[in-house]
């Protein structure tokens, strides 16, 4: 039986290889060769062996590029791809490969010598800044590319503060060295404001002449040379740096490692020992291998960063920049995970994404953290309180995958057959498991109680979704086609949590909700190319936002019969401006003395219309930030449903924003232009015209980088105004920086269009 079963895989496999040759598809070859193995090979690589990274950078830094070239030299395509020809691994959706930007972060599989690399490929769009937030949460390292003549970029601190939330090593991977001035790198890295940058290369050669590296830690020089024609970078020579070979380049590696090792001795007290003592009379006996081990761990603290050079596109510095990976970024067990010690050897995961597949239904990423998992198990999802069954496991390969038999801790893979789970859903592997883990976690280190919400924060791990700025309604082109566009919209808010989707209560309009104009664009466009929905948007608004002016208290009374039972509520709440500025929708609330004690169930539904009230202000239906509110007195009736108290409470609510007098405030943005000198000036003029205020111009290259913060109802259209004034040669990023109040012309004007009156 063994016997026929293989012959039968064998012939299968060559039915699909011939079928990938008539296609002409070259680049599925070698992937499904790779892939085919990838079950058998998985139970090889233990903990210390496997590799969860993800590539971030600002857009146009090269990720994409990057992550192309890891797979070309690991054997996993064949040919090289280019993201300007729409023919890369990752960005495999239509939208990706029109625009040639990367919109949703892809995950490959890949081995890199003895080591198993799960990577994802993040946007570098702040429009899709929760693709990056959601898998840096799962992912153990990081790459941060940066373009090697640009430095930091506005999105390149961003991902920067993304990384840091969640206390992740990373190595930067200075790009695009070809470049002119690319050697000016040494410089612009620190308005990253690290405590400790660590070059670890040293380029050869600058711009067009850049042709390699040298190895600071082992003085080794690598040039990469082409072959006749091809100039694939597979072919470059290693060797030793020796004074003869550049007098000038010996000395220059010669003070970079002796300046390295003073940093990390600085940094590393175990390494410090090893200078002042055994090599105190001479540093440059220090082996190579005891460096390494220091800069790891120095990495793995948080120390300090790696910092590498290259040029992927011109094939240079990704084989060593591989290497890196797997030697200064920390294996799956070398991360601290405080909740992994309430599970013990029980299944732990986390879902952080999810894809839907015509045929296969919803596949749903997840990060295994302890425990393993087998197809056809079921599976208790802590969030949703409720089981489900697991099909398959697959691997994931971009939009390729393959499956395999089981999944162990360390390791990322997709799940078929997951209906409820979403992102930043918890699994474990039964409910008895949940309670056994939920009643380890309610006891600290010596026994002592904690506290459930400490309980809580232990057993579910989520991830943070920012509010939609823009707005705008979408319709179907018929009553007909309604309900197909309503499962349209639920399907892409399970894979997006960026989007939002509600119902206009005036107008029965359904309102579309995204971070911004390309957002929604693509979102657009997905539904007619994906479900085959010729969808109407109507025009963009701005996702305004109100709060109040002055402290006000209501009372509210309910007293309604509904059959034999008496509904009686009497509520009386204070309402008052937040203190500081929280920028925040939920409410903080309090109770006054002598009722702090009420029961569990009431106080949940005091707070439930409380908090219902303050999604839809009074004046024009945003959402009501910064206020605080303390319930003065509650009396009700004991056959007093929790509903009416709730809808009791939500209409006092009302009545004390609209006594304590609402303010409109407007999201205010933070705009960088790169713009070349000769168009300064006619961008500032528009600038100025659109409230804009400049903080600061910046020189990069021979263009200047305008820093400034602008309203966002201002930059409506922008793009096209901006690239007219400057000949399409300027780009610029938007970002959300604050919400900041309305004068009073303004908020009338806008209360004027928003109703009607003009």
């Amino acid at each position: 039986n063994f016997v026929k079963t293989i012959t039968t895989l064998r012939a299968v496999l060559k039915v699909v290889v011939l079928f990938c040759l008539s296609l002409g598809d070259v680049k599925s070859l070698p992937i499904l060769l790779n892939l085919k193995n990838c079950h058998s090979k998985s139970k090889v690589f233990t903990l210390c062996r496997i590799r969860n990274i993800g590539i971030m950078a600002h857009i146009d830094a090269g990720k994409t590029t990057t992550t192309e070239r890891m797979l070309y030299y690991s054997g996993y395509i064949r040919t090289l791809g280019d993201v300007d020809d729409g023919d890369t691994v990752t960005d495999f959706m239509v939208q990706e490969r029109e625009r040639g930007i990367t919109i949703q972060s892809a995950a490959v599989t890949f081995d890199w010598k003895d080591y198993r690399i799960n990577l994802i490929d993040t946007p570098g769009h702040v429009d899709f800044t929760v693709e990056v937030e959601r898998c840096l949460r799962v992912l153990d390292g990081a790459v941060a590319v940066f373009d090697a003549s640009a430095g930091v970029e506005a999105q390149t601190l961003t991902v920067w503060r993304q990384a840091d939330k969640h206390q992740i090593p990373r190595i930067c991977f200075l790009n695009k060295m070809d470049k002119i001035r690319a050697r000016m790198y040494l410089i612009k890295l620190n308005s990253l404001q690290l405590k400790s940058l660590l070059y670890l290369q040293l380029p050869i050669g600058e711009a067009k002449t850049f042709r390699g590296l040298v190895d600071v830690v082992t003085k080794e020089q690598i040039i990469w040379k082409p072959t006749s024609d091809l100039d694939d970078g597979k072919n470059f020579e290693q060797k030793l740096l020796l004074e003869a070979d550049d007098p000038n380049l010996f000395q220059e590696v010669q003070d970079a490692r002796n300046n390295l090792i003073e940093q990390v001795a600085d940094l590393d007290d175990e390494f410090a020992e090893l200078v002042l003592g055994e090599y105190s009379e001479n540093l440059d006996l220090i082996p190579a291998d005891k460096l390494q081990s220091a800069i790891r761990r120095v990495t793995l603290a948080q120390k300090a960063v790696p910092v590498l050079c290259g040029s992927a596109l011109k094939n240079k510095g990704v084989q060593p920049l591989l290497d890196a990976v797997t030697m200064y970024l920390p294996a799956p067990n070398e991360r601290s995970y405080e909740f992994l010690q309430w599970y013990k050897d029980d299944l732990c995961a986390l879902a952080f994404k999810v894809l839907h597949d015509k045929c296969r239904g919803p596949l749903v990423f997840i990060r295994v953290y302890s425990g393993s998992l087998k197809p056809q198990s079921a599976v208790y999802n802590i969030n949703k309180s409720c089981t489900e069954r697991m099909s398959r496991l697959l691997l994931p390969f971009a939009d390729q995958q393959i499956e395999i038999p089981s999944l162990m801790p360390g390791n990322i893979a997709l799940t078929v057959g997951l209906k409820q789970s979403a992102t930043g859903d918890t699994i474990v592997s039964s409910k008895a498991s949940a309670v056994a883990a939920a009643r380890r976690a309610g006891m600290g280190t010596r026994g002592e109680k904690r506290s459930s919400s400490n309980t809580e924060s232990l057993l579910l791990a989520g991830v943070e979704i920012p509010d939609p700025v823009f707005f705008c309604t979408i319709e179907p082109p018929s009553t007909a086609k309604q309900q197909d566009l309503d499962n349209a919209l639920s399907c892409l808010q399970r894979e997006d949590p960026s989007l939002k989707v509600k119902l206009d209560p005036d107008t029965g309009q359904t309102v579309l909700c995204g971070m911004g104009e390309l957002h929604i664009e693509i979102i657009h466009d997905r539904i007619k190319r994906e479900y085959g929905i010729e969808t109407y948007l109507g025009p963009l608004q701005i996702a305004y936002r109100e709060t109040i002016l002055n402290a006000a208290q209501a009372t509210d009374v309910l007293d309604k019969a509904v059959g034999d039972k008496r509904h009686f509520v009497t509520a009386e709440l204070e309402v008052r401006p937040g203190l500081g500025e929280r920028a925040t929708t939920k409410p903080a609330i309090e109770y006054a003395v002598g009722i702090e004690e009420l029961p569990k169930e009431v106080k949940g539904a005091v707070e439930n219309g409380i908090t219902n009230s303050c999604i839809q202000g009074p004046l024009l239906g945003f959402p009501v930030q910064d206020i605080d509110v303390t319930v003065q007195s509650l009396t009700l009736h004991p056959d007093t449903s929790h509903t009416m108290l709730s809808a009791c409470v939500s209409r006092c609510m009302q009545k004390a924003l609209k006594k304590a007098g609402i303010q409109i405030l407007e999201p205010l943005m933070n705009l960088e232009i790169t713009v070349s000198e000769d168009h300064l000036s006619a961008a500032l003029a528009d600038l100025a015209q659109r409230r804009g205020s400049v903080q600061e111009i910046q020189s990069r290259q021979d263009n200047r980088v305008v820093v400034a913060t602008v309203p966002l109802a201002e930059m409506m259209g922008y793009s096209t105004v901006l690239r007219s004034l400057t000949s399409g040669s300027a780009t610029f990023t938007l970002e959300l920086a604050s919400y900041q109040a309305l004068s009073s012309q303004e908020q009338s004007a806008l209360l004027q269009r928003r109703t009607g009156l003009v």
